[in-house]
């Protein structure tokens, strides 16, 4: 088994024998699904199957080891407002994407894998951006709170993110400050916005949980970059990892009380 297709977690299929994409569409309630016209039909069958692990698993991690409330399915196409492409509408050198402005995220045939992770928090960044703060500020929330930012309404679940945010964004953020280095090191404007330094963070703590899933995440650990300082490292990593551990705990009780 290669390392893009490791896991090691809890046995989903009672819930689905035989995943298919329309059966990942129903069931998480993504807005469309797209596949592209060159993936067979042995690569959509098997892919199906890792796409659905790995969200089951994702759900699991972000519930905690307690699973005391437990997260709707739903959550993962964001009330259905995400969008699916698997081996579509990819770009040149990009194993993954997601899309702001059709809120769609991406990923290619053969180099997607454990990039899952990443790409959904952009997605979720995004999704409780012009939720949490003033919809004239940037698109993605980690991004409003690095701004400094005022969120729209006081809420323990807002709380709860403000506090995960001054996590990653410390003013002596060894994470921020490495990002930067790299960006400068390397000639480039990526790895310091504020988005991808959250989106790292997210990856950090997936990682960590005790599944394991490398379609959702590798690489956060021992990859040239983990060893850069881009991805959180030592008790600022358990920082981080305790904090987004409270706010999805947080949002699984907000949703238990709305009838989610």
């Amino acid at each position: 088994m290669t390392l893009a297709r490791y896991r090691h977690g809890p046995n989903h299929r009672q819930l689905l024998a035989q995943p298919d994409f329309a059966s990942l569409r129903s069931l998480f309630g993504f807005r469309s699904v797209v596949i592209g016209r060159w993936v067979t039909a042995e690569e959509r069958q098997h892919a199906a199957g890792w796409f659905f692990d790995a969200f089951m698993d994702l759900l699991h991690i972000l519930a905690g080891p307690a699973q005391r409330y437990g997260l709707p399915s739903s959550l993962i196409a964001l009330r259905g407002s995400l969008a699916l492409k698997y081996g579509s509408g990819g770009r040149p050198g990009v194993a993954a994407h997601y899309e702001p402005a059709t809120r769609t995220f991406a990923l290619a045939k053969n180099a997607g894998p454990g990039s899952l992770a990443h790409e959904w928090f952009h997605a979720f960044d995004h999704y409780i951006a012009g939720r949490m703060y003033p919809s004239s500020g940037p698109a993605f929330a980690s991004a409003c709170f690095y701004q400094q930012q005022v969120p729209i309404s006081e809420h323990t679940l807002v709380d709860a993110w403000q506090h995960c945010m001054a996590q990653i964004f410390a003013p002596d953020s060894q994470l921020l400050a490495a990002s930067l280095a790299y960006d400068l090191e390397h000639g480039c404007h990526y790895y310091r916005q504020p988005e991808e330094i959250a989106a790292r963070a997210f990856e950090a703590f997936v990682q960590d949980a005790a599944i394991k899933n490398a379609w959702l995440v590798r690489g956060s650990r021992a990859s040239a970059e983990a060893k850069a300082g881009v991805y959180p490292q030592g008790e600022q990593r358990q920082r981080i990892t305790t904090a987004f551990a409270e706010y999805f705990s947080q949002l699984s009780l907000a949703l238990l009380r709305n009838g989610e």
